[in-house]
């Protein structure tokens, strides 16, 4: 996604290999998916597979964007009500297939 100027976002992505889920927040999304399928030494940063985005969020205030995302970091029950409004965006885990 191009970013728009000004605004923040609030993202979750999901590791087409493992099926691990990440939930962060961004100014740039085009930049921050990239700097995710960097490969480093991070589990965020995997070695093999790309992190694909699921849902983004976007607000006008980064403060705002920080504690949504802080929300669903701490609150499995928020995390739990959105993985539950996407089941049918997630990927089914690559794992075992060759």
């Amino acid at each position: 996604p191009s970013p728009i100027l000004g605004m923040h976002y609030v993202y979750l992505i999901q590791h087409e290999l493992s099926g691990d889920l990440y939930v962060g927040s961004t100014d740039n999304p085009t930049r921050r998916l990239q700097e995710h399928n960097a490969q480093g030494k991070k589990f965020t940063t995997r070695h093999s597979g790309a992190w694909q985005y699921i849902y983004l969020e976007v607000f006008r205030s980064t403060s705002d964007a920080l504690s949504r995302e802080k929300k669903l970091k701490a609150h499995a029950k928020g995390k739990q009500e959105l993985l539950k409004r996407l089941q049918n965006s997630l990927l089914e885990p690559k794992i075992g297939e060759g």
